[in-house]
């Protein structure tokens, strides 16, 4: 008999993708909703669609979100999705065999198949890493309130078939999405650091994104995806601009 998967997704106003993420994780035992208040039909799409949802204020922290989901699952394993995120046939089937015989791991990194304005992106640094997603409960927890990482108690197994990720579908939504998180990360760096040097502080709205850029589109071979590859590595680099220009704004204003 095979260990009972509760699939945890945090939300907010995530209305157009419901559907496609909901129809690639309805195999599992549980959908379970965390859901920052949406102001959109989010919540009512996935209580329709037969998810359980729990409407939560995040306050910025995206990890007392999963911590709160895996709380309330009742299945053995979690897996801890975004709503830009879907389960493939292939990764379907492998989690499945976990759940058949998990061994003696406590979680399983799974690598993300990303996707660039519907473009898979192979190079840029987008495509090397696997992290932490399925994991049994009460062997793990998330800390860090907008990169938030999993700390798992016990060995961790490796699961070949790929998360697919379709982050944002246009650049105006990118845009918007990492405003958002750009205040967010710039009000966490002065509160655990307060103010810093300004020889710091320089370095990373002056220099750090140059070195950034360099380092996505030449050393990871960005450069072989064309357009696509050149737009991302730009934006990604910008987003490390904007929350440190939003750190010195705050600064400023102590």
């Amino acid at each position: 008999m095979r260990e009972k998967l509760s699939v945890i997704v945090i939300t907010k106003n995530e209305e157009k993708r419901v559907e496609r993420f909901f129809n690639s994780v309805k195999w599992a035992d549980e959908v379970l909703v965390i859901d920052d208040n949406s102001d959109d039909k989010t919540a009512e799409n996935f209580v329709k669609l037969g998810a359980k949802v729990i409407k939560n204020d995040s306050k910025g922290c995206f990890d007392a979100q999963r911590n709160l989901g895996t709380q309330e699952a009742k299945g053995g394993w979690v897996l801890q999705m975004d709503a830009d995120e879907i389960v493939p046939d292939d990764l379907r089937e492998e989690i499945l065999q976990v759940l058949e015989n998990p061994l003696k791991f406590s979680a399983y990194n799974i690598k993300r198949k990303n996707f660039f304005l519907g473009h898979f992106m192979r190079y840029g640094g987008w495509y090397q890493e696997r992290s932490p997603k399925l994991f049994k409960k009460g062997k793990a927890k998330y800390v860090g309130k907008v990169h938030e990482v999993l700390q798992v108690e016990g060995d961790i197994g490796i699961i070949n078939a790929d998360i697919e990720h379709y982050p944002f579908d246009s650049i105006a939504q990118f845009v918007e999405r990492q405003n958002f998180y750009t205040t967010i990360f710039a009000k966490e760096i002065f509160e655990k650091r307060g103010s810093l040097n300004p020889k710091e502080i320089k370095y990373n709205i002056k220099t750090r994104p140059l070195k950034l850029f360099w380092k996505f589109y030449v050393k990871k071979q960005g450069y072989k995806e064309g357009i696509y590859g050149f737009v991302f590595c730009l934006l990604f680099a910008w987003v490390h601009f904007m929350s440190w220009s939003k750190y010195w704004e705050i600064s400023e204003k102590r």
